[in-house]
């Protein structure tokens, strides 16, 4: 099999030496490692194609992969997987300004489409975390969301359209440029947040937007973390929806500013960072709104950015709360539990009391606007009695969650880490749905066989 897919590829397009493997046998999320036994960079749909008839020939497991920043072990290989890295997938095939459209192959950066969006002065709303090194099918293949998300949604809200190869090698286009569209079965979703389970996606139509005319950025800083959730029930109800509503806890901030440097107040016990966009009025209007809120609801002090730079420097400093936090201790467990927001300050106070209970270092940072709070372990893979605190930390905050009517993952996807609660939440005869479609487009279980469900 190895000298057909040299055959097909080219032999610079075929990895299989062990030391060539080892980067590919792991993505973003900690403690899950598994050595492929080869990986491909097919360069186009047609290569993605002919290998996945190969290895249903050869009834070899694929795992499909981008930049590998995935949080939940979603394309973690399985023994013996071809894992099909579609980074060569790299081009923007099409900006129309006319229909407000984007289409490029799955491999294209995400910061890459924003920029070529905000070159054309429009704009890509969708911003994971890693979106600097994230690509755009392992977005789809997610549902990403992002820091933007309480506005403008997830990356399902701009998928218009999808180039995916089923299991058989068959290509298929689903969706199109018309924001109107009811014909038969929504089939293009079904592969929105699919994990490369039910097929690999090639190339996507994106909708863009006009990009907004202004932003302005705030930052508010509270004694109790209760306040700051309090803050966000209010402006809410108010019916104001910013950009992004930020939040950090205590020990977040100081690692931020330990790291990034950006002048937060490291006394603070809770930050919410706001960003308001739109036309010019409406932001001064809203913005205005939003800083009397704040100051209603305990907030000690609220600060507007004075520039474009300031915005920009406290919005990364935000961004790099994983990489602050990651730098204390061996191993970094990045959550992203999710309840209703007038849920906000139970579960904030329920991971807090969890972490005593287990005695465990929980950092707590999130989208505080859409409910999806990501509770960080700060622990070490190898104090193994600490490890099992962390397992039974966890499931109490998942269980905490489905609760408050919230659900498992916001954003990151349920992979291998994940898949041991969905059932709990989803129900017998959902879950027992998910698997029936399963079946169906994947009837020999060789894509991404594993993850979201045995």
């Amino acid at each position: 099999m190895i000298a057909e897919l040299t055959r097909l590829l080219s032999p610079e397009n075929v990895l299989t030496e062990k030391e060539d493997l080892i980067p590919y046998s792991f993505d973003g999320t900690a403690m899950l490692k598994k050595l492929p036994r080869v990986v491909v960079f097919p360069r186009h749909a047609g290569g993605v194609s002919a290998v996945l008839k190969l290895a249903r020939e050869h009834r070899m497991p694929v795992v499909t992969r981008g930049s590998g920043t995935g949080l939940s072990g979603g394309s973690v290989p399985v023994e013996g997987a071809l894992v099909l890295c579609l980074l060569k997938l790299d081009k923007i095939l099409e900006l129309d300004p006319r229909n407000l459209t984007l289409r490029a192959e799955a491999g294209v950066v995400t910061q890459k489409i924003y920029d070529a969006a905000d070159a054309a002065g429009l704009f890509y709303p969708p911003d994971p975390g890693s979106m600097k090194v994230s690509t755009i099918g392992g977005n789809v293949a997610e549902n990403a969301g992002g820091l933007r998300g309480l506005k403008y949604g997830v990356t399902r809200d701009y998928v218009m359209g999808l180039e995916v190869v089923l299991a058989d090698g068959e290509i298929c286009w689903l969706g199109g440029k018309c924001v109107k569209d009811v014909a038969g079965y929504n089939l293009r979703d079904l592969f929105v947040g699919s994990e490369g389970t039910l097929g690999v996606v090639t190339q996507v139509l994106l909708k863009l937007l006009p990009r907004p005319a202004a932003r302005q950025t705030l930052l508010a800083t509270y004694t109790a973390m209760e306040a700051a959730a309090e803050t966000v029930s209010a402006i809410i109800a108010a019916k104001i929806i910013p950009c992004t509503l930020e939040f950090l806890d205590r020990k977040t901030i100081r690692c931020v500013e330990d790291y990034a440097h950006a002048g937060l107040p490291v006394e603070a016990e809770a930050l919410l960072l706001i960003e308001t966009d739109g036309h010019p009025a409406a932001v001064a209007d809203e913005a205005a709104q939003i800083e009397q809120m704040c100051c209603a609801h305990g907030a000690v002090s609220v600060k507007r950015a004075a520039s474009a730079e300031e915005a920009a420097r406290l919005t990364a400093a935000r961004r790099s709360a994983f990489s602050a936090l990651a730098r204390v201790k061996p191993t970094t467990i990045l959550e992203d539990a999710t309840v209703p927001r007038s849920e906000l300050a139970k579960m904030i106070r329920f991971i807090a009391q969890t972490a005593e209970k287990h005695r465990l270092d929980i950092a707590t940072f999130g989208h505080f606007g859409d409910g999806n709070l990501h509770p960080t372990f700060l622990t070490n893979e190898r104090d193994l009695d600490e490890m099992h605190r962390v397992e039974a930390a966890m499931k109490e905050i998942f269980d905490c969650a489905l609760s408050l009517g919230g659900t498992i993952t916001g954003e990151h996807g349920v992979g291998l880490a994940k898949k041991a609660f969905l059932r709990q939440q989803l129900g017998d005869a959902s879950y027992a749905l998910l698997k029936q479609i399963k079946r169906s487009l994947d009837p020999e279980n060789l894509l991404n066989p594993g993850k979201i469900f045995d």
